[in-house]
Parts: structure tokens; sequence; C-alpha cells
């Protein structure tokens, strides 16, 4: 399948950075380092979950992911102060 261009290839659960991008994409600097620590494992497994070209299941989803994208996430806002 033809991908026009990266911003289409499906991200799955170990993809932990380009899920993390793709939040900060949507939030921006709404979430600070202290809020995105503080995001409930709920709300963001949704938000994941409404990532176009995410292609995760949810029942695959752990702990673990969700720390590793939050991390990811952290990085990223701090990358673009």
């Amino acid at each position: 399948m033809p991908f026009d261009d990266f911003d289409d290839m499906p991200i799955n659960w170990m993809d932990h950075e380009d899920i993390a991008m793709q939040l900060y994409e949507r939030f921006g600097d709404e979430f600070t380092e202290s809020k995105i620590y503080r995001i409930r494992f709920t709300d963001l497994l949704d938000w994941i979950m409404e990532i176009p070209t995410f292609e995760g299941k949810r029942e695959d989803c752990n702990e673990g992911h969700l720390e590793q994208i939050q991390a990811k996430w952290v990085y990223e806002w701090r990358d673009n102060q």
C-alpha cells in the first residue's frame, strides 16, 4: 500500500515517539510537562485511539506503552519550548 508521505504511515503501540508527536501536534502547548504526567491513562488511551493513522487495538495496550508515550510526549514538548 503506497503512502503519500510519512504522515500517512500507520502507527501501532510500539511507535511511542510517533504517537507522542501526534499528541503534541493535536494539543500543542496546552499540556505542560507536569500536566502531561498527570493525564489519566483512560484519557490518554482514548486520545491515542482517535489518531487517524493509529492501527493498534485497545486490548493490546498496557501501562508500559502509556508510560513511554507520556515520556516521549514530554520530550517533544521540551523540544518545542
